[in-house]
């Protein structure tokens, strides 16, 4: 019984973690080796990094993408990685402009 527990709360924490990280179906995750301040240029890395991936992209304004024909919105969060923080960008599907 304790194992089966012990199996759970394990699952649960690692489902959680990649929540946070913002690992989920259709996502685009990028981490950069600069830490960006200035709005324009971090979309300017985005998107400068997007065509080096070979995708065909374009940004609309208000934080909103179209990658490969589809609607992305654009979410950044810092996380703490080894104490040392870590500035993640995360594209998202955005189901309102399909």
């Amino acid at each position: 019984m304790n194992v089966i527990i012990l199996l759970v709360t394990f699952g649960s924490i690692l489902l959680g973690f990649n929540w946070i990280m913002g690992y989920k179906k259709d996502h685009i995750v990028i981490d950069f080796d600069e830490r960006y301040r200035d709005y324009k240029k971090h979309v300017r890395a985005i998107h400068s990094e997007l065509l080096q991936q070979g995708r065909v992209v374009s940004y609309k304004g208000d934080r909103k993408f179209i990658i490969d024909g589809r609607p992305y919105i654009f979410v950044e969060k810092n996380v703490s990685m080894g104490g040392a923080p870590l500035q993640r960008t995360i594209l998202k599907p955005n189901k309102d402009l399909r």
